[in-house]
């Protein structure tokens, strides 16, 4: 899923679109190899934060922040 935020450049009044890619707790869980509940302690100790949306509080994560943890090491 791709959100998208625009940016304003006040010294050239430029807009610019930042693409945010989201992806959903499995395919989280599918690149750290861990179980799904793991992701769900780790986003309420805000070790790996997630955004939640819709009536049921879906979880979806930044894909850029799940490539960053896995570069850190931190699993």
């Amino acid at each position: 899923m791709d959100k998208e935020r625009k940016d304003t450049d006040s010294s050239k009044n430029v807009v610019k679109k930042k693409e945010i890619e989201l992806i959903t707790l499995q395919e989280a869980v599918g690149m750290l190899k861990v179980h799904p509940q793991t992701l769900r302690l780790w986003d309420k100790n805000g070790v790996l934060k997630a955004i939640r949306f819709g009536p049921r509080g879906d979880r979806r994560y930044k894909l850029k922040d799940i490539k960053e943890f896995i570069e850190k090491g931190n699993k």
